[in-house]
């Protein structure tokens, strides 16, 4: 009796254990960040989600462990032949995220290889399709044409691919020298075309300066101009004026206002030759009587024009001075 229960003992006991380990396996913790699938019977039945999970002991299995945050992978260096025939070597990074687990689990296999591949194929490809120069100064354009071509390739593998970025692009050294005389070459061009406008733009500058300064000089001359032929034009009238009056002196029967008009247009003459640059020898018949006399004339005339109240009016003796006959008359 003792040997059978303590064989029922036994039994119990590793009934319990079975059962414990039937429980452990059932019961499944799926850490944040990851999302599982299961199979029961080999099949794909559905996907667990981060938290605690019972799944069927025996009957339903782990299938994948998915990683579904954002992953990274690098693109290894490679050849790629531009669109002319230059060879450069180039490399890359890819961001990508599992949003189906069954898909990415199901759908294709080794996932990473299938990303790499395909991503390095179609570097080959966009990168092929540009020359060397567009190679060089498009990497932004380059990027964006992998990420929509890739994006579309790989969302039937439940992935999103978020970026892709060129690291590098290396030409060979020939290259790289010929492109930097290349550049060197375009600078200097550069630096002449500037030169050349900016000689331009101070030949036309001095040309406008020179236009100006002929402008404001012939303005300068037309304004002289005008005040000369003003000048003139008051000397005129007052010369005009002065003839009148001795003019009118004259046929009032002063003929003292001869006298001073000769001596006037005398003591000019004498002042022009006296002025003169060159050095000369003048002989002139020079009868100082006469000139005193004119000088005495146009004494008179002030005399007769400022005192002729006091003098009995025009015509009249001056005191003082005795009258002499006509001329070609006895006394």
């Amino acid at each position: 009796m003792g040997l059978g229960l303590d064989g029922f003992t036994i039994f119990a006991i590793v009934m319990g254990l079975l059962a414990v380990v039937l429980v452990l396996q059932g019961v499944r913790v799926v850490p944040q960040g990851n999302e599982y699938t299961v199979e029961r019977f080999g099949r794909y039945t559905r996907t667990l989600r981060p938290g605690l999970h019972v799944i069927v002991p025996i009957v339903d299995r782990i299938g994948a462990k998915m990683n579904m945050m954002e992953n990274v992978l690098d693109v290894p260096s490679q050849v790629v032949i531009t669109r002319d025939n230059a060879r450069v070597q180039a490399d890359g990074v890819v961001f990508y995220q599992v949003l189906d687990a069954a898909k990415a689990a199901y759908e294709v296999k080794q996932l990473q290889v299938a990303v790499l591949n395909l991503t390095m194929t179609n570097i080959r490809t966009v990168m092929g399709s540009l020359d060397l120069d567009e190679l060089l100064s498009q990497r932004d354009q380059i990027n964006a044409r992998l990420l929509a071509v890739v994006d579309e390739a790989t969302a039937p593998w439940g992935l999103k691919v978020t970026r892709i970025e060129i690291k590098d692009i290396a030409p060979p050294d020939d290259l790289v020298a010929a492109m930097a005389r290349q550049m060197k070459a375009e600078r200097e061009k550069r630096a002449q075309v500037l030169e050349a406008e900016g000689d331009r733009q101070a030949a036309i500058l001095r040309a406008e300066g020179e236009k100006q300064s002929q402008i404001l000089q012939a303005e300068g001359r037309r304004e002289a101009a005008f005040r000369d032929a003003e000048a003139r034009e008051r000397a005129a009238e007052a010369e005009a004026k002065a003839t009148e009056a001795v003019s009118q002196a004259i046929a009032g029967g002063n003929t003292q206002a001869i006298n001073y008009f000769v001596a006037q247009k005398y003591v000019d003459a004498l002042a022009k030759f006296a002025g003169s640059t060159n050095q000369k020898v003048l002989f002139l018949p020079l009868d100082a009587t006469s000139l005193a006399g004119s000088i005495g004339g146009i004494a008179e005339i002030v005399k007769e024009t400022f005192g002729g109240e006091g003098g009995g009016g025009r015509g009249g003796a001056t005191p003082g001075r005795s009258q002499l006959p006509p001329s070609g008359r006895g006394a």
